[in-house]
């Protein structure tokens, strides 16, 4: 017997704050509150499809999934019916009270206090149920999940303004209704016909019928009247399995929007029947922007798993790599068994094929992006790596299959425009090569300034030889898999011996043979003096400027991978780096005629090295000794 007591429970913290966004702020589309809560509908109706293949009872006497919209002018309602699975008291308390969903704190964290700005937001972060406030100052909710006896009903009631009620009641049918209390000024929405249109322009792909009641011209009152029949007002038929032909660019966009709760278009998408050993029909969209949990690797995947029209789950991730998890569609294979389970997933063959096959897919939409002749397409590619480029990267050392592929659409900033956008590909620095050139190179640090600024481009620059700036924490871990691309080795300007093969002539390597004579006693000097510090010193020429700088041998790791691991807690190699002198700087033309033993030549050493240190991004370990010996030097000169 139903248990007539109502409680009162208060919102989680984050509910309340976005309840007053929602309310105050408010979407520039105010009708997309619709269009999520049918979305909502939707997704109980293929809940409900799923647990009922191995449990047939729950559909009991109403085998047949809808949706109503229904309104009432008199009471200023509209509401929302499905006869999907339906929730228990507990799960309304865990669904409409709380936001379980990762990303919630960098939400909150991006939020600026600028209405219009805040609003775009909501929109980006994509809280369906909520969205009802934009247009209701009171929503009740009844509900009554598949199985569970009519006694075992919950009603659900909020104003939005911090606190929810919950009581138990009876309700005839299984599944949810969602009843608005809609707004002072908010009476358009009373209206069949803006109901239908709204329907129809963003949830015309939904693939339950969504019905309304007829409504017919009454001549004798000279107004609509409404009847007590009902008609669909969609297409009804699952928008992935109609014919390209049929389907319009606004309703792929609408799709995407269901199926991803985003409120931005895509920036593109593939839709394609595979047939062959496997068939299967793909939907597949690449996102316009990244999601706040997009460095969540553990999170699920995107993509909506259907077999013969018939939902699976929403989150197979083993349809799709790890480095595509920002991918979002439907994937409906006429393969697999409806009683597919993650386990099934994980051995089947059958998936194997159509990751590969979706995997192939997404890599060609975004060739077709980046390769594409027309502006407004490259811009898109543009906007691709800027959200997810970093992502992509990790699939030079997760997919061997397709690392050529992947290794065509990498983008970087480099010395050719000086600027941090990341617009340069492989095949755009091979095709500005050297005459006599055969390395690709590069340089990796913590940020752009850092790279752009780096001692060690100096040589390249006065050659006019163009060097790729990698800052991205992903780089040195993708540098690890990808070590030439069309033949041209990957080499790091800041590691080993600087060989510049064919871009040096003959009496520019005779020059470095006499030069290194020359100073040959001051290197030994200062290994002496370095002993702790420097692993080697060694004359460079790649310095034009700077008095010095610090290179990783060739064979370990580099210095600013070192610092990253240090930074992660991670345990790194504790080796030493080597020291390169300009010859033709004045302090260490200087320093060659100082006396070893004296205490100003080991300060002296001290300096250049720490400086170096500095110049490539590191820190010292003993910071207050590099201040005091500067100091001194600086004193000494000004006598």
């Amino acid at each position: 017997m139903a248990v007539a007591e109502k409680e009162t429970l208060g919102f989680q913290a984050e509910v309340k704050q976005l309840l007053q966004l929602m309310i105050h702020s408010l979407y520039s589309n105010k009708e997309i509150f619709l269009r999520e809560l049918i979305s909502n509908a939707s997704d109980a109706a293929d809940k409900l499809r799923f647990e009922a293949i191995n449990n047939d009872a729950l559909y009991g006497n109403d085998h047949e999934l809808r949706i109503k919209v229904s309104l009432d002018k008199e009471a200023k309602t509209i509401t929302i019916s499905d006869n999907g699975i339906g929730m228990s008291r507990e799960e309304v308390i865990s669904h409409l009270g709380t936001i379980a969903k990762s990303g919630t704190k960098e939400f909150f964290s991006r939020l600026s206090g600028d209405q219009q700005q805040d609003a775009a937001l909501i929109g980006q972060f994509g809280v369906g149920f909520y969205s009802g406030f934009i247009v209701a100052d009171r929503i009740t909710v009844e509900t009554r999940r598949a199985g569970a006896d009519s006694t075992q009903a919950v009603r659900w009631e909020s104003t939005g303004e911090g606190d929810y009620s919950v009581e138990a009641i009876e309700k005839a049918g299984r599944g949810t209704d969602v009843i608005l209390h809609l707004r002072e000024g908010e009476d358009e929405l009373l209206s069949n016909w803006k109901l239908k249109s709204i329907i129809r322009k963003y949830s015309d792909h939904i693939s339950l019928p969504i019905l309304m009641q007829k409504e017919e011209w009454d001549e004798e009152a000279k107004a609509t009247v409404a009847r007590d029949e009902f008609e669909t007002v969609n297409q009804a038929s699952a928008l992935w399995a109609r014919n390209k032909s049929e389907v319009t660019k606004e309703q792929y966009d609408e799709f995407y929007k269901h199926v991803s709760h985003d409120f931005q278009e895509p920036l593109t998408f593939t839709h394609n029947r595979v047939e062959g050993r496997s068939e299967y029909t793909q939907l597949l969209y690449v996102p316009g922007h990244a999601p706040f949990d997009l460095w969540d690797r553990n999170k699920r995947g995107g993509i909506k798993l259907y077999v013969k029209r018939v939902f699976i789950m929403d989150d197979a991730e083993q349809l799709m790599p790890t480095y595509l998890r920002f991918i979002k569609g439907v994937i409906d294979s006429a393969d697999l068994p409806l009683n597919v389970s993650r386990e099934i997933l994980q051995e089947s063959r059958d998936v194997k094929v159509i990751r590969e096959g979706s995997t192939k897919r997404v890599l060609g939409m975004l060739e077709e992006l980046a390769n594409a002749d027309e502006q407004e397409t490259k811009d898109k590619y543009v906007t691709f790596w800027k959200e997810f480029g970093q992502v992509l990267k990790e699939g030079i050392g997760e997919d061997a299959t397709n690392k050529d592929r992947i290794a065509k659409l990498l983008r970087f900033a480099s010395t050719h425009n000086e600027t941090d956008e990341q617009t340069v590909s492989f095949a755009d620095y091979i095709a500005r090569m050297k005459e006599g050139q055969d390395k690709i190179y590069y340089v990796t640090a913590d940020n752009f300034n850092a790279a752009k600024n780096s001692p060690h481009l100096e040589i390249f620059r006065k050659k006019g030889v163009e060097v790729l700036l990698l800052t991205d924490r992903v780089d040195e871990w993708m540098l690890s898999f990808l070590t030439e691309f069309d033949g041209k080795e990957l080499t790091s300007v800041a590691k080993g011996g600087l060989d510049l093969g064919k871009l040096e002539d003959e009496a520019e390597k005779k020059e470095h043979e006499e030069t290194e004579t020359q100073y040959k006693d001051l290197v030994e000097k200062m290994k002496g003096a370095l002993l702790e510090k420097a692993k080697d010193v060694r004359v460079t020429h790649r310095l034009t400027d700077s008095p010095a700088c610090l290179v990783a041998d060739e064979h370990e790791l580099s210095a600013n991978l070192v610092r990253m691991l240090k930074a992660a807690g991670q345990n790194a190699p504790d080796s030493k780096p080597i020291l390169e002198i300009n010859p033709n700087h004045p302090l260490v033309t200087r320093l060659k005629y100082e006396d070893a033993s004296s205490p100003r030549f080991a300060d002296w050493s001290h300096i250049l090295f720490d400086q170096a240190m500095l110049a490539e991004g590191g820190s010292l370990a003993d910071p207050a000794s590099f201040v005091k010996r500067l100091n001194e030097m600086l004193l000494a000169t000004a006598k």
